[in-house]
Order: structure tokens, then C-alpha cells, then sequence
């Protein structure tokens, strides 16, 4: 795999985190930095309730100096508002110094709520529509790459990435990342990833190819058979952001320990209370400790105690608990 990739001049590693909504906030996207995600994205953001003045909104954009390199995501079927919410997110920009590497369109989510309204991986089937889009935010990005996460298609019978990313290409993408299946397989059966190998040969903008990495293998044969600038890892790395290390280690790399994959469960419960507070981080802890915990001994038992539990340091007793076991593999 190569070791780094270049987005409009500016020069990156090749081992990616990919957005994930619910999942992607600023506390994981800590770990996984610290871990050795090259570049991460954020989770998807509304453009429309940001231009709405929406008073949560911000949070999901707002990003830390230390985890740059960092995109946020915008996700949205209007080209007017994407472009208002691109300038919006500038400006932001301009009060806190710190910038994106780039603003990222959502074409690839594929969840109902999000296509019914004509966004995400809805708009692989208007082209034209993904275009202007694409145009209306290069038009007031300035130097500001505009780059776009894609699916391969909607269905089996409109497989359009390869014509949409020429399209989308010749609007001033600067790069896409290709979920290599379509809308209507969601996240099964396999990959596709002639598609990302026909993506790549088709434009001249860096591709990554995301999908069903969940090791290194994974990863390196994504790009033998793609050909890919680089690899973004999503559901792979829930629980285990030591991916990134093994992606880039190869053979070296030496899994965690059992006490060492909970210390980073605790560890990601702190940031989590940093950055939302004790209430909100007991309840959304509750899903990102079960795939730290997952297939360990005990690991029904601490689902149990979690899903019970109401402050942090119940939280941090259940968990130190379980580390003070043994330290198997």
C-alpha cells in the first residue's frame, strides 16, 4: 500500500477512518487518531439545519486541532443550501483557526430516514442533481477541497458510479471514497470492488476504497484488486481502533490484551464525558464498551451491568472490575 496520497496539493496518509453516524464523534475519532487513522471524517451533518440555525448542529461539526487531518461531512439534496451550509462551516472555521482538510458530501449513506427525503445514497439516482451540488459547494469552498463518499449504485440495476464519479469529477470533486455496495444492499452481502477498481481508472482525483475492512489482509487485498489510493476503514474499527496499527504494521503487529482493550474502553468513556457530559455519555457508552468487550469472557455480564447503570463511576467500577481478570488474548 502506498503511504501517502495528495487532495489538492496537500499530502496524506492512506489508512482513512470513514464517517459513521452515530458512531464517529469526536471521543472515537480520538482513539482511533491516537491509533493511526492517517485522516478521519465526521459524522454526517444536516446541511438544512444548518442553515436553519439549528443550536445542536455545531457540535456534530465542530472538530479539534488534534485530530486533524479531518473532514466534515454534509449531507443534503439541495445545492443552495449545501453551498450555505459549506459557507457556514468556513466560517466557523475562521473563529476557532482551525480548518478541515475538506467539506465530504454524503452520497453513500443508505439509511431510510435519510434517503426518503432525497439525500445520501438517494441522490446516486439524480445525477444531475449530485453535480450541482458538487459545483455550488467547489463555487464557495475556494481552496477548500469539496470531496464526496459514494455507493457503488442504488440497486443491482443502476450499478452508476463509475459515469457519476466522471460527472462529479468534471464538478470539482477532489477525491471520493467508494462503499463498494449498493443502496439496497446496505452493509451484505460482500463487496463489489471491480467497481472501485473501475472508479479508479475512470478519474484522475484520488479514490479510497471502503467496505468490509476488518484486517489488515482486508486491507491490503482491497488495494491489489483495486488498485486504490487508499483504504477507510468504518465498522471494522468499533472496538478496536488498533486496526489502524495493524493496517499499518502488517506482521508486527501484536493484538491487545484483554486489560488493555478495556483501559481503552475507560479511556473512551472519559473523552465521551469531556466532550457531552456524564449523563449522555453513560447512555451512548453503553453501545461503543459492548464492541470493545465483545467475544470476551464475561463480556454478557458487563453488557448486563452497563445497561443498568446511571453514572460514570458505575461505569468505571464495571469496567475496572473486569480488568483486574487476567490479561489473555
Amino acid at each position: 500500500m502506498k503511504k501517502t496520497l495528495t487532495i489538492a496539493g496537500k499530502e496524506y496518509g492512506t489508512v482513512w477512518l470513514a464517517p459513521m453516524a452515530g458512531s464517529g464523534d469526536a471521543a472515537f475519532r480520538r482513539i482511533c487518531k491516537e491509533h493511526g487513522a492517517d485522516y478521519m471524517t465526521t459524522e454526517m451533518v444536516s446541511a438544512k439545519a444548518l442553515c436553519y440555525g439549528d443550536k445542536k448542529t455545531p457540535a456534530l461539526a465542530t472538530i479539534k486541532d488534534y485530530e486533524r487531518p479531518v473532514a466534515i461531512q454534509l449531507f443534503g439534496s439541495e445545492p443552495e443550501n449545501m453551498a450555505k451550509a459549506s459557507e457556514i462551516l468556513l466560517g466557523f472555521s475562521e473563529k476557532s483557526g482551525i480548518y478541515p482538510a475538506a467539506i465530504d458530501v454524503n452520497m453513500g449513506c443508505p439509511m431510510t430516514k435519510i434517503v426518503k427525503n432525497g439525500e445520501g445514497s438517494a441522490l446516486m439516482k439524480s445525477p444531475e442533481k449530485a453535480a450541482e451540488i458538487v459545483k455550488a459547494m467547489v463555487k464557495v469552498c475556494g481552496d477548500m477541497p469539496v470531496t464526496v463518499k459514494i455507493r457503488i449504485g442504488w440497486d443491482d440495476h443502476s450499478r452508476n458510479v463509475v459515469e457519476m464519479a466522471k460527472r462529479l469529477e468534471d464538478a470539482g470533486a477532489a477525491a471520493f471514497c467508494v462503499h463498494a455496495r449498493t443502496r439496497e444492499e446496505l452493509y451484505s452481502p460482500g463487496i463489489h470492488p471491480e467497481y472501485i477498481k473501475a472508479v479508479k481508472e475512470a478519474v484522475s482525483v484520488p479514490v479510497i476504497g471502503n467496505g468490509d475492512i476488518f484486517s489488515a489482509k482486508d486491507a491490503e487485498k482491497m488495494v491489489n484488486e483495486t488498485g486504490c489510493d487508499g483504504v477507510a476503514v468504518a465498522r471494522g474499527a468499533l472496538g478496536n481502533p488498533w486496526l489502524f496499527e495493524e493496517i499499518h504494521m502488517g506482521k508486527e503487529f501484536v493484538p491487545p490484551t484483554k486489560k488493555e482493550r478495556l483501559t481503552e474502553a475507560l479511556r473512551h468513556f472519559e473523552f465521551m464525558i469531556e466532550d457531552k457530559g456524564e449523563r449522555v455519555a453513560v447512555s451512548e457508552s453503553r453501545a461503543a464498551i459492548a464492541y470493545y468487550t465483545k467475544g470476551l469472557d464475561g463480556s454478557a455480564k458487563i453488557r448486563g451491568l452497563m445497561n443498568t447503570s446511571e453514572t460514570a463511576d458505575e461505569v468505571r467500577h464495571i469496567l475496572t472490575i473486569f480488568m483486574q481478570g487476567d490479561n489473555h488474548r
